[in-house]
């Protein structure tokens, strides 16, 4: 009896959950409802498709936060190295960066996904586009309606992998519309959220026009989270319109997001210049200024000009320019107080989803066997390196091998009922 599986969702987990079951000899119709799959990988390797990371596993592990016992299965099973070893398989070089980051050779997500895609198509996996999942039909779990450029389809299925993303970036696919259909069902689902995401700060108006889209290089930002533990990164931000983005701060943007949430507010400190400890800010600042404006003296002394000087000015009162050592305990911990965090729609991935209390070992969801889900509409979250991708390929795997488990046991279980009948 040949056995079908509608995987839904054509991101990374749902691909690698259709290629499991395509190798296994099932039947799988892939729905997505954009025109063409992986819309978001392909966004995501704009600047460079950065795939995973090469630090030791614990190290891996501790990205993600407080899922981390629920994930560690997952990477056990599809590890990093594993992860290479099967884009090797699939014909793409990767390299390692100088921060451990680990890239396609060409950088570029387009060629993994076209040779992905080809392999997986010549496999026999049937890709269904413009498919938009409306939810069950007759209270099944397998029985399935989808919105189509030619009206309302109905599918059966054996078993459903749902793989349909976040809440970020909507406009590749990722809405988050799922989440009431899991509700009305009964199923657990944590409210979704920005993460990796930028903050909302009071700028001035000034400032605002000034300094809006530069960026803010070789800068480290402190925080103090809610156990007291002080949290200090290195890297760049970019002054927004509204605040600040980029990488060092969506390293932080779960403790920063939860924080405000909390109390109403955030407060990280920027160093200016980490290059430079603080008795040597005070020695130069301490020295005549002479006839030199401000804004060439602090170039001079201390390397701080354009944006960086704008945001001493932003922050500092007039008192404390002229004395030096307050001047330079603000250079070294600029206090920046952070409002909100940017909408989910801007943000690169969103936490919350589908709780793991719902789902079993297999990433079925306990309350509607045969329904599996993977990847982002999880209640998980990681920072941005590759930790986001490669647990979304480990849980597509584990999705495509518990919905294999489940297939094998109702065949034996059928086989067994007829040998009884005879």
């Amino acid at each position: 009896m040949s056995q079908t599986v509608a995987v839904i969702g054509g991101g990374p987990a749902g691909l690698m959950a259709a290629e499991v079951l395509i190798e296994a000899g099932v039947k799988v119709d892939l729905y997505d409802a954009m025109p063409t799959v992986g819309r978001k990988l392909l966004m995501a390797g704009k600047g460079g498709l950065n795939i995973s990371h090469v630090e030791p596993f614990d190290n891996f592990l501790s990205r993600y936060g407080v899922r981390r016992n629920n994930i560690k299965p997952l990477l056990e099973a599809f590890t990093p190295q594993t992860l290479l070893e099967w884009l090797q398989e699939l014909g793409i070089e990767v390299f390692t960066g100088s921060s451990g980051r680990i890239f396609p050779a060409e950088m570029k997500a387009a060629p993994l996904l076209r040779a992905w895609v080809h392999r997986l198509r010549a496999a026999g996996v049937i890709f269904h586009m413009r498919h938009q999942w409306l939810g069950w039909t007759d209270g099944e779990n397998t029985a399935l309606k989808f919105a189509t450029p030619e009206g309302e389809r109905k599918v059966n299925a054996d078993a459903v992998v749902l793989a349909l993303g976040g809440g970020s970036w909507p406009q590749l696919g990722s809405t988050g519309a799922w989440v009431p259909l899991f509700v009305s069902r009964g199923v657990s689902v944590a409210p979704l959220r920005p993460s990796n995401c930028g903050f909302d700060i009071a700028w001035s108006e000034h400032f605002r026009d000034r300094f809006s889209g530069q960026p803010l290089k070789s800068v480290c930002i402190s925080f103090c989270n809610a156990e007291g533990a002080n949290v200090r990164q290195q890297g760049e931000l970019v002054v927004t319109a509204n605040g600040l983005e980029g990488g060092v701060i969506y390293t932080l943007s779960a403790l920063l997001r939860d924080q405000i949430a909390a109390t109403g507010c955030a407060v990280i400190h920027l160093d200016l210049v980490p290059d430079k400890a603080a008795p040597l800010l005070i020695a130069r600042m301490s020295q005549a200024r002479g006839k030199q404006s401000m804004a060439n003296y602090l170039r001079k002394q201390v390397g701080i000009d354009g944006v960086k000087a704008g945001l001493l000015r932003e922050i500092v009162s007039a008192a404390d320019f002229d004395n030096p050592v307050r001047l330079c305990s603000v250079i070294k911990a600029l206090p920046l107080t952070l409002i909100a965090a940017r909408p989910i729609a801007e943000a690169i991935s969103s936490a919350g989803g589908i709780d793991f209390e719902a789902l079993d070992d297999h990433l079925m969801i306990r309350s509607m066997p045969g329904v599996f889900c993977a990847g982002e509409m999880l209640d998980w979250e990681a920072p941005t390196g590759g930790y986001l991708l490669t647990a979304c390929f480990a849980m597509g795997r584990a999705a495509g091998l518990g919905v294999l488990a489940r297939l094998n046991t109702e065949t034996v279980s059928t086989s067994m009922a007829l040998l009884s009948t005879r």
